[in-house]
């Protein structure tokens, strides 16, 4: 099964909201991924999983030469239009359609806990880079660190449970899987951290219009359909909302770079 297969492959709807609503939030950490990859003029870097394309875009104004790999139709379209010199495809992180030593950076933005088997992903990553270039990921830190991973529980109870294993937000995330998948893809932790994000959603539309991308609200959608994701997700909010009448909550990621 590819890492699309598993996830259900989002459909084309979505990836202009999910672009303006929530990518916003995460420049923390794709920020500091890019200065400790050394992005700059000239590098070639891949961003796996990239999305509609943000982190792509900011690559691109650090003068790197962009290239981008997503599941979905609609996203890659989006990041097209957003850096046009960029080389956006559709594919599967597991069997990545570029040569061997093509790129001096990859990057994995809440990606590669998505892949079927996480270690054959980074050896793809891997295979694609130049000798000495290194790949950047960001995933989930454990989620009684995220107030976030309890709207995902929320939703993700709509549906039947996943298989032990299967990929979702916090397949990386248990102290010690992400540093294992990554010795198995013959990769070597060179620099960590973690990077505290706050989501802030303006309104109840705000925030089901970014949550509904989520690969939770993707399945839950397929089974209980979307009227009921949207009220489940306003009700998991509840907790979380402020006086101006928007949520805030506050989560918590771990990067990585390897070589």
């Amino acid at each position: 099964m590819t890492t699309g297969q598993s996830l259900g492959e989002p459909g084309n709807s979505g990836a202009r909201n999910w672009a303006r609503v929530q990518e916003p939030h995460f420049r923390p950490f794709y920020d500091a991924v890019h200065e400790r990859l050394g992005i700059g003029n000239g590098t070639r870097l891949l961003d796996v999983g990239c999305g509609p394309g943000g982190a792509a875009l900011l690559a691109a104004e650090r003068g790197a030469r962009v290239a981008g790999l997503d599941v979905a139709a609609d996203a890659v379209e989006v990041a097209s239009e957003r850096v046009p010199a960029g080389d956006f495809r559709v594919g599967d992180m597991e069997s990545l359609p570029w040569p061997d030593h093509s790129f001096d950076a990859v990057t994995g933005f809440n990606s590669f806990q998505f892949a079927r088997a996480p270690a054959t992903a980074l050896v793809e990553a891997a295979r694609v880079l130049t000798p000495g270039g290194k790949v950047g990921l960001v995933i989930w830190a454990p989620p009684s660190e995220s107030q976030q991973a309890r709207v995902i529980d929320a939703i993700s109870a709509l549906a039947p449970p996943l298989p032990v294993g299967a990929p979702g937000p916090f397949a990386l995330s248990a102290r010690g899987v992400l540093e294992a998948a990554l010795a198995a893809a013959g990769l070597r932790l060179v620099d960590g951290g973690e990077v505290p994000i706050v989501v802030a959603y303006p309104d109840d539309e705000a925030a089901c219009g970014a949550m509904l991308r989520g690969s939770a609200a993707v399945r839950a959608t397929r089974y209980a359909g979307e009227a009921r994701v949207r009220q489940v997700i306003v009700e998991a909010l509840a907790e979380f909302r402020m006086a101006t009448g928007g949520y805030q909550l506050e989560n918590r990621f771990r990067f990585a770079i390897a070589e």
